[in-house]
């Protein structure tokens, strides 16, 4: 019976002893901030400057990377079931429209978060216009800003046009009827040997920007004229042959960087870094045109990519999330940091200023391009952008590309393209 007894005590001893360690290593767990990123670029932010400017953070910071092309599938279910959802998560400017108005962001100036303000004032208005929803609410920011132009070849410039600065050749690709012009005067000058750009489908982003009418008013398809210029002026490329009739982000199209038989390419900001440099030299480095390179406005300000964090709206995490998302749109010394160390272009106007004059790159002759993206950010006009623009721009792009290689009349393009999108989008009218 003592046995017995003595028995049941112990175990109720190692009963408690238990509950209280587990009890304890609960208390003592530490919370996770759950963050989700299509680029690495946060997750080098996270770790490299925020947690070294934060070391003692009473929580933990997990960063999950994902491949681009799975990153919708696998926002779509965690928002649609509320489970799983992380508490920051990165958006691409291709879709970030689409979760702007899904009611699952929230209020950056509401919700604890109170970050507008200042952020609002020294951002470039385009970066904010992105983030905006229907009902004018800001849920989203951004570090950087990533305004297009027209990359050329200094040495091709400087022996078919008679100069490479950036300043002249401007005036060669003022506008897209000089731009035809300067590809003719290119195209007999070399004896055919050099195009001014590899694919004609670089000129779409640009045309898309100049657009001053949304795809969609009232419910109702518009298309805007520049659509039609568009069309005309991919026509007379093709037809004048002024193109490689390469297509954008094709093996062919990477090719041609390194060789001597396209002159320009229409790329954003982080097209230098990401696109220019790494396909600057052959792979048996036969050919190079690294610091061969300048960059100009080109025709028309427009904008590609970039990187917006928003918060989660029903994280638990929301103080903590707000923190990240403040230090990474709106440290001045991380902005600062960061732009040094990467060459990124940033979104803050106010650190811009402070720091355009401090670049040179050698890849692009020693130009400074930093200075020409600041001359321009301003420019850009993002409030059209709507969440369905990447799946229309894509429906109409197979119709130009038709249209140009004279598979298709224009008005059966145009036809073609109306049906696509209704097809697509059955609730809109399409007249």
């Amino acid at each position: 019976m003592k046995r017995t007894k003595k028995m049941s005590l112990l175990i109720l001893a190692l009963i408690m002893s238990v509950s209280i360690f587990a009890g304890c290593g609960k208390k003592n767990e530490k919370k996770e901030l759950v963050v989700w990123t299509f680029t690495d670029e946060i997750e080098k932010i996270v770790n490299n400057y925020y947690k070294k400017d934060h070391p003692d953070l009473p929580y933990d910071i997990v960063v999950r990377v994902i491949p681009n092309e799975q990153y919708q599938t696998k926002l779509d279910p965690v928002f649609s079931t509320g489970k799983g959802a992380p508490d920051v998560f990165a958006l691409e400017g291709a879709y970030a429209k689409k979760y702007i108005n899904s009611g699952h962001l929230a209020s950056l100036s509401a919700d604890g978060l109170n970050l507008e303000g200042e952020l609002v004032e020294e951002q470039y208005p385009y970066v904010v216009d992105m983030m905006r929803g229907k009902d004018g609410v800001l849920r989203g920011a951004t570090f950087q800003a990533t305004p297009g132009a027209f990359y050329y070849r200094r040495s091709l410039a400087e022996q078919y046009l008679g100069t490479s600065d950036p300043a002249g050749v401007q005036q060669y690709v003022k506008d897209f009827s000089t731009f035809i012009a300067t590809g003719e005067q290119l195209n007999i000058q070399s004896n055919g040997k050099v195009k001014i750009v590899s694919s004609f489908s670089d000129l779409y982003k640009v045309f898309y920007a100049a657009r001053t009418s949304p795809w969609i008013v009232d419910n109702k398809l518009v298309i805007d004229p520049k659509i039609d210029e568009l069309m005309e002026t991919t026509k007379a490329l093709q037809e004048k042959k002024l193109t490689n009739e390469t297509v954008e982000w094709s093996e062919g199209w990477f090719a041609d960087m390194s060789g001597d038989s396209a002159f320009g390419y229409f790329l954003p900001t982080w097209g230098l870094s990401y696109v220019l440099k790494p396909n600057a030299k052959k792979a048996d480095g036969s050919t190079t045109s690294e610091n061969d390179w300048a960059v100009t406005q080109g025709p028309a300000p427009y904008f590609s990519g970039g990187t917006w964090l928003s918060v989660y709206d029903k994280s638990n995490m929301k103080e903590e999330a707000k923190a990240l998302v403040e230090y990474i749109t709106s440290n001045e010394g991380f902005l600062k940091s960061w732009a040094k160390d990467t060459g990124d272009f940033l979104s803050n106007k106010k650190v811009v200023e402070q720091i355009k004059g401090d670049f040179k790159e050698d890849f692009l002759g020693g130009q400074n391009h930093y200075e020409l993206f600041a001359s321009h950010a301003g420019d850009i006009d993002a409030s059209i952008v709507s969440g369905d623009d990447g799946t229309i721009g894509g429906l109409l792009s197979e119709q130009v590309i038709a249209y140009a290689l004279g598979e298709k009349q224009k008005e059966q393009a145009i036809e073609d393209f109306k049906l696509a999108v209704k097809n697509a989008f059955p609730d809109y009218q399409v007249e």
